[in-house]
């Protein structure tokens, strides 16, 4: 592993072509990913921490960058949820390898309200819809249970729309901090960081890679 390297070829950023707002930039890289026809291009990977400090991390998909932030959705009993609902602080990090981009967002997760998710969770493939209904994430559970209790709610209800459980909905990230990393040659990145101030408008500086 010590001898696996990567050199980075893009042009890079600069302040000039940074949007003065982060969540435009951010809109601007993910819609970039998309168009480009790039894996997960939503991929994010969220990190929590629980109440005696512990961090833990995994790969959520973001669904919009609407109302100040960034909106996923998620079981709120499982490891994560459990682990907001104390402590709402969070971090998460998208990496979108053929563009040598990197985004790294600080800030505190708030539930959406109900019929946000209600109407999120209706516009799910039926499969889909099933397999969260069912599920108790983060609990021990064998497979042969799972896919028993997916039976039983497929006969319960046939076809689209399963109702949306009351443990299962989603979080809007309100970040205070995000930073903008692009690879340059010779490992001399390009690094940018917005930091939201008092009266709620950004400030941004470039920082050493």
């Amino acid at each position: 592993m010590k001898d696996v390297r990567e050199e980075y070829h893009a042009e890079g950023l600069t302040q000039v072509s940074l949007h003065d707002d982060p969540l435009e930039q951010a809109r601007l890289w993910v819609d970039e990913a998309i168009e480009a026809g790039l894996p997960l291009p939503n991929a994010m990977t969220l990190a929590t921490v629980s109440a005696d400090g512990q961090p833990s991390s995994r790969v959520v998909l973001l669904k919009g960058i609407e109302g100040g932030g960034f909106t996923f959705f998620t079981h709120y009993d499982s490891r994560k949820g459990e682990e907001m609902a104390a402590n709402p602080k969070v971090s998460f990090t998208m990496f979108w390898q053929p563009f040598d981009r990197q985004m790294i967002v600080i800030g505190e997760a708030h539930k959406v309200d109900r019929e946000e998710s209600d109407s999120y969770f209706a516009s799910r493939p039926y499969a889909s819809q099933v397999s969260a209904a069912i599920s108790p994430q983060s609990q021990p559970a064998s497979r042969e249970w799972l896919e028993e209790e997916v039976k039983r709610l497929e006969q319960e209800f046939p076809s689209a729309p399963v109702p949306c459980p009351e443990q299962w909905g989603g979080y809007r990230i309100i970040p205070t901090e995000i930073q903008f990393w692009h690879g340059r040659p010779s490992r001399l990145h390009d690094r940018f960081r917005y930091t939201r101030q008092a009266d709620g408008s950004w400030s941004h500086e470039r920082l050493a890679p």
